[in-house]
């Protein structure tokens, strides 16, 4: 009897024990309530923050990136086979990964229409092969292969349509220069002998080039086009020559530097120029400190470079992978506080992987990487931050072939009609698969914007809200689709190239729950937010 009543009292401590528990976890795991209307201000972003690349290549007609087709299939078998036999190539770039692709039309009204409603934006206009491309001062070129020292021509009717397209598009110009052997003279110093008549023909048209680096990824000069040896030593000779001729030339033209990449995270063995030897070979020469920015190398690369650099779709969602952009840009901040202090920070290319994209960068399964970029690039002060590219190859935000948008494209556009220049702190997420960014809401005085990113594939998120607002919710019925879904309808492009029209849903004060492997926009218009008036 006293042993059955010794259990009974256990058995009810232990409930009571356990009750108490939950009440407690309960209580913890309660949606955190973030306070819209008093989100403080972090900073402010240039009005054309969310901005897209054209490559040069694309302009002129030329070599870029083949689309991954049977041919490219074989061709990374082989490489794969290689790397098992301890023969993988580490450093160059298999020719047979590249085509013939013909200059991009951008008379498009499709296009056109596509790119205006992502302004104002920065259109950059450059590339690898924009440092070797010869501009021939003449509507036609008078001979079909470049000089030598150059590996393509850009003719006056070609740059006249990008400055055209960049009118229409609402759109300032940002480009680079030529840097090729063919630019220097007979001890290898570069020339301002092309830039003058580039920049001369450029104003001849009522064009204007808003900002400018001296040369496309100095990091990888030789790559490049640079001459064999280049060294930090030879750039801060060549930029001592640029600047003043810049400040000459077109004395209101931001000078961006140094423009590097693939530093910050280890992505491949190729052999670089390090940036802290770059800037301390040309002091803060620099307007403004410029980077580029890719956390992988694409299918089409990472085994040239020993299998190593890739993502695969399964890790696409991580944190660890969403947070690389941090990760770089702390790293380039470092650099920039140390030569350039004070200056601002761009970053003028950027997509989910260097060497064209993989597979699914153009599916709803990158949107995550890209809106989650630039809500935390926003926090972090960086000014603006170019996508590439706007229509080539598979990190395209517009699919080339069709003219049709991707999922990046209803994401960017979605972010240019909502998300205003003045950033807001949306404090600490309540789970490691949650990411918050705010800002305030685009021509909405008050209004606050809340950037939602549930990257959870199977658990849904929740937070507490103090007000009403609107809600815009993009998922898709498969993350490797490329189509994506609006609140549950399908976007796409209606009859004469019509956009739909972004409409949000209305949200009700207090718990809002986003769905696994969602993205959410809230609006709230009527925040009276002191940070936003």
């Amino acid at each position: 009897m006293i042993k059955t009543d010794l259990q009974k009292v256990l058995r009810q401590t232990m409930l009571i024990f356990t009750c108490s528990l939950c009440s407690w976890a309960g209580a913890e795991t309660q949606p955190s309530t973030i306070p819209i209307s008093t989100l403080p201000k972090v900073g402010t972003v240039d009005e054309r923050f969310q901005s897209y690349n054209i490559e040069m290549v694309e302009v002129t007609g030329g070599r870029f990136w083949r689309p991954y087709d049977q041919q490219v299939d074989k061709i990374l078998a082989t490489q794969a086979a290689s790397q098992k036999s301890g023969t993988a190539q580490l450093t160059g770039l298999d020719p047979a990964l590249f085509q013939y692709r013909s200059p991009i039309n951008l008379n498009s009204p499709r296009l056109r229409k596509l790119a205006r409603a992502l302004g104002p934006a920065y259109l950059r206009v450059s590339g690898t092969w924009q440092n070797s491309t010869y501009f021939a001062d003449s509507d036609e070129p008078s001979v079909t292969d470049p000089p030598k020292g150059f590996n393509g021509i850009l003719t006056r009717h070609r740059w006249k349509g990008v400055v055209d397209f960049a009118g229409k598009a609402d759109a300032k110009i940002v480009t680079s220069f030529a840097t090729s052997a063919g630019t220097r003279d007979a001890a290898g110093v570069w020339t301002p002998e092309q830039a003058h008549k580039f920049l001369a023909y450029t104003k001849s048209i009522g064009g204007n080039i808003a900002a400018a680096e001296f040369m496309n990824e100095p990091t990888f000069a030789e790559i490049g086009g640079a001459p064999k040896g280049y060294s930090p030593a030879d750039y801060g000779r060549d930029v001592a020559v640029f600047v003043p001729f810049i400040r000459r030339e077109a004395p209101n033209m931001i000078l961006l530097g140094p423009g590097s990449t693939g530093e910050g995270v280890t992505l491949s063995a190729m052999r670089m120029l390090k940036s802290e030897d770059l800037l301390t070979a040309t002091g803060p020469a620099f307007d403004a400190f410029s980077y580029h920015y890719y956390g992988a190398i694409s299918t089409r690369c990472s085994l040239m470079a020993g299998g190593k650099g890739g993502i695969t779709p399964e890790l696409a969602l991580s944190a660890e992978w969403l947070s690389r952009t941090d990760t770089v840009e702390a790293f380039y901040a470092g650099l920039r506080d140390r030569f350039m202090p004070g200056k601002a920070m761009w970053n003028t290319e950027t997509a989910q992987a260097a060497c064209g994209g993989d597979r699914w960068a153009a599916t709803f399964l990158d949107s995550f990487r890209y809106l989650g970029q630039l809500g935390s690039l926003a926090r972090h002060g960086v000014q603006v931050v170019a996508h590439n590219t706007l229509a080539a190859s598979d990190y395209g935000l517009i699919d080339e072939k069709t003219l049709n948008p991707r999922p990046n494209y209803w994401a960017a556009l979605l972010w240019r009609q909502l998300m205003g220049t003045t950033v807001l702190d949306a404090g600490t997420s309540p789970a490691e698969n949650l990411h918050l960014y705010a800002q305030c809401m685009r021509g909405q005085s008050g209004g606050v914007v809340l950037l939602a990113i549930n990257a959870d594939r199977a658990t849904p998120q929740s937070i507490r809200v103090p007000e009403a607002g609107v809600r815009y919710t993009l998922t898709a019925k498969d993350l490797m689709s490329s189509e994506v879904q609006l609140n549950g309808t399908t976007l796409s492009v209606g009859n004469d190239n019509a956009l739909p029209k972004m409409v949000g849903e209305a949200s009700s004060t207090g718990v809002v729950t986003f769905a696994p492997a969602s993205i959410t926009f809230l609006a709230f218009p009527k925040a009276n937010n002191q940070s936003c008036h």
